[in-house]
């Protein structure tokens, strides 16, 4: 399954993008093509901002960059964790194969990963497909520390090249 995951204008759109932003958005296009062209499901997650944030529901920071195919799964959050008070985990069979592109690195990449991993699913994280802003840290270090640790806890992260449904 490739999830993706809060591919939303508000980031991946000027006027306030992150700094990877078109890089990013080529290689989220890449391995969205590929999975359909594959059959493989594909599974949109899309966070639900407050009031104050550039992706509140029905703005145009909160829609998809790329539009669902008939058949795919929007889930709607409001949480960094996708599987928290959502059916992602109805959606996954168990150990399923889970491939994670999508915003923010440190945030909802991070903590969604975490979680497919706690679960027993093997998460594939694709390097140059996910991202987030500066923090003071540049955001590519805050990219790499993210994959670092995701796999040190189990999962694989790989090239958009290597990524094969």
């Amino acid at each position: 399954m490739l999830l993706l995951i809060d591919v939303q204008r508000n980031m991946l759109e000027p006027p306030q993008p992150v700094p990877a932003w078109k890089d990013v958005s080529a290689a989220i296009a890449t391995l969205l093509e590929r999975a359909r062209a594959a059959g493989e499901p594909v599974v949109w997650v899309r966070n639900n901002g407050g009031p104050d944030d550039p992706d509140v529901r029905g703005t145009r920071g909160w829609e998809l960059v790329h539009e669902p195919a008939a058949g795919e799964v929007v889930i709607d959050k409001s949480v960094p964790d996708a599987f928290a008070n959502t059916d992602l985990g109805d959606l996954l069979p168990p150990s399923s194969q889970v491939v994670v592109a999508g915003m923010q690195s440190e945030w909802c990449v991070r903590e969604t990963s975490l979680t497919a991993l706690a679960l027993g699913h093997e998460v594939t994280l694709v390097r140059g497909a996910h991202a987030t802003y500066d923090d003071p840290r540049p955001a590519h270090e805050v990219s790499l520390a993210v994959e670092k640790e995701l796999s040190e806890a189990g999962g694989r992260v790989v090239e958009v090249d290597e990524v094969a449904f």
